[in-house]
């Protein structure tokens, strides 16, 4: 399960870089940055849109009560069919999302259009991780897990519990982000989120217990 985690962390990555750095610093992984965001828009700090960020922010809380009722109905199956279930909606959405980019560009409504489709399947995936409860490995926030590296390490007068993991996880996501980035930057926004959405499926496929 570890690995499927870590995989999909390196996709937080580029999902960040597209939505940070293509569709406008609008956030659709990332629901604390999307409020600091949205507090930045309202201040009148340019760079910024309220409504693209609140896009985000509806659009990703329908994917977590998505997630949420995917649970329920289908509390009686196996936990892996139900992470699969879930990661082939965030593939689709993804897929679908990069057509919309290839198609009509990230301006525009199309760019509502895309911020929403990548962030339902950002609330489907949180939602989704949050009940397998591993710890460090939310996939898309790293804050609580460089949070455990330092508080806990030895240096703190700690044990370094963890810490393999913990490194990994913020690695992963370099990862991703850093080649997102480089697409984004010279006009590839469609071919990151194909990427993400061919890693996603990647994971899907090879995805244990």
């Amino acid at each position: 399960m570890a690995l499927a985690l870590f995989a999909l962390t390196a996709v937080s990555g580029l999902i960040d870089a597209v939505s940070y750095l293509g569709l406008g610093h609008v956030f659709t992984a990332n629901m604390t940055g999307n409020v600091v965001v949205i507090a930045f828009a309202l201040a009148g700090a340019p760079g910024f849109s309220v409504t693209g960020s609140l896009t985000s922010l509806a659009a990703f809380l329908l994917g977590a009560v998505l997630a949420g009722r995917l649970v329920a109905r289908n509390a009686d199956t196996r936990r892996d069919r139900r992470v699969r279930t879930a990661l082939a909606l965030e593939i689709a959405l993804l897929a679908v999302s990069a057509a919309v980019v290839f198609a009509w560009s990230a301006n525009g409504s199309a760019r509502y259009a895309v911020i929403a489709l990548v962030a339902v399947a950002m609330g489907i995936r949180n939602g989704t991780v949050r009940g397998l409860g591993v710890p460090d490995l939310t996939t898309t926030v790293l804050t609580l897990t460089l949070t455990g590296l330092a508080a806990d390490s030895r240096l703190a007068g700690g044990t370094a519990p963890r810490q393999r993991r913990r490194v990994l996880a913020v690695a992963t996501m370099l990862a991703g982000a850093a080649p997102g980035a480089v697409l984004v930057l010279h006009g590839q926004t469609a071919w990151a989120l194909v990427a993400a959405a061919v890693l996603a499926g990647a994971t899907a496929l090879l995805y244990r217990e």
